[in-house]
C-alpha cells in the first residue's frame, strides 16, 4: 500500500497561530509535566499494578499524536485571511448545499479551523463532495461519485465565511 503525500489544510491565520501555540505547549512544558508524572509512578513501584504510571503513559502517547498532527498540519498548512464573502464556495466558508431534497450545512475545510465548535459539520476540501463544490456560485449544482458508486447531486444555497 502506498502513501500519498498529505495535502495541504487551509487554516485561517488566527488558526495556524492558535496550533503553534498548542504545539509549543506540548512539545515544552506538556513534555516535561508528563515525565515528571511517570517518574514519580514509577517511583511507586511495581509497574504492573500501578494504575496511575500507566495512565501517564497512556496520556504520553496521546500528547505524542497530539504533537505529530499538529506537526503535519502546521508543515502542510495553507495560510490565509478569511475567505472573501463573494458565495464562491472555498476553505474556511460555511456552506448550504441541498442534496436528495435535504438542505445540509457544513464548513468546508479542517475541523482545526472551527476550533471545537461541535455545533458545525466539517467536510474536508479534499472529500468527494468538498471537491466537486469547490470554486462553485450560489445557485450552481455539482455532482460527485459516492464511495458506493452512485452519482449524487448538490446544489450550492449559500456560502459565507466562518466565524467563530
Amino acid at each position: 500500500m502506498t502513501q500519498s503525500a498529505p495535502t495541504a489544510t487551509y487554516l485561517t491565520q488566527e488558526a495556524f497561530d492558535r496550533l503553534q501555540a498548542e504545539l509549543r505547549e506540548l512539545s515544552g512544558p506538556g513534555r516535561v509535566e508528563i515525565a515528571k508524572r511517570i517518574e514519580a509512578a514509577r517511583e511507586e513501584g511495581d509497574l504492573k499494578e500501578n494504575g496511575g504510571y500507566h495512565a501517564a503513559k497512556e496520556e504520553q502517547g496521546k500528547m505524542e499524536a497530539r504533537i505529530r498532527q499538529l506537526n503535519q498540519i502546521l508543515q502542510t498548512a495553507t495560510v490565509g485571511e478569511a475567505p472573501p464573502d463573494d458565495g464562491i464556495v472555498e476553505p474556511g466558508m460555511v456552506v448550504s448545499v441541498e442534496m436528495f431534497g435535504d438542505k445540509e450545512t457544513f464548513l468546508l475545510g479542517s475541523r482545526e479551523i472551527a476550533d471545537g465548535d461541535d455545533s458545525i459539520d466539517v467536510f474536508s476540501e479534499q472529500s468527494p463532495m468538498g471537491a466537486a463544490i469547490h470554486g462553485k456560485k450560489v445557485g450552481d449544482t455539482a455532482t460527485y461519485e459516492a464511495p458506493t458508486g452512485k452519482i449524487i447531486e448538490v446544489k450550492v444555497l449559500s456560502a459565507k465565511p466562518y466565524s467563530a
